[in-house]
């Protein structure tokens, strides 16, 4: 078998199945649906429960997604496409325990909690790892999506901007604290109803077409 044989065999091994494919399509879907209704319960209808349980199954739709978007850029930008791939797991599972541990505290308040309010969190203190890693992921994410065939080049631009945006809800979140600031208040409102959920639902659908 030639060298190049081997590598198209090898490309060939790394995709994933149409059916792992279509799957993840619909986990980024239904993400991003999910991205609206996390903003509309922790902006708008202000319940811990129901914030903290979409952010949850927001980290955990995504690891599907991740996957199946790493096996294609993976071919052609192996180091940077590992690199992303952690970034964004971590930002997902952040996510996931946050949401969690949100959900754990309002379905059952400890005692000490009123105390504990104003603290961060100790596993993703103010938003680490659910916007300043999982936005460095996406920023490389929306990189290689942008020189793969497997992806219309245009999909990589909403991915920027949200990136930008998930970052600097981190900063704005560690520096500057206050919920109602523009600073803070603009880019969740941009990232959670608008520029996420549009991410999330055409990646889906480019995926779920296969």
């Amino acid at each position: 078998m030639t060298i190049r044989a081997l590598g198209e065999s090898e490309r060939v091994a790394t995709a994933a199945s149409p059916f792992f494919e279509r799957f993840a399509g619909v986990c980024a879907i239904l993400a991003g649906v999910g991205s609206v209704l996390y903003s509309l319960s922790f902006l708008v209808v202000q319940s811990a429960a129901l914030s903290a349980l979409f952010l949850l199954l927001g980290g955990l739709l995504a690891l599907p997604v991740l996957s199946a978007v790493y096996q294609y850029v993976a071919q052609t930008q192996a180091a940077f496409a590992r690199w992303a791939f952690l970034l964004s797991v971590t930002g997902a599972l952040g996510g996931l325990i946050h949401g969690g541990y949100d959900l754990a505290n309002a379905l059952h308040p400890p005692a000490s909690i009123a105390a504990q309010a104003g603290l961060p969190d100790a596993v993703d203190p103010r938003g680490l790892l659910v916007f300043g890693i999982a936005g460095l992921g996406l920023f490389l994410i929306a990189w290689l999506i942008g020189q793969h065939r497997r992806f219309p080049r245009s999909l990589s631009y909403p991915g920027y901007i949200t990136a930008l945006l998930l970052i600097g809800l981190y900063l704005g979140r560690l520096l500057i604290l206050d919920p109602a600031s523009p600073l803070i208040a603009l880019p969740a409102l941009l990232s959670g109803f608008v520029l996420n959920p549009l991410w999330y639902i055409w990646l889906g659908i480019v995926l779920v077409r296969g």
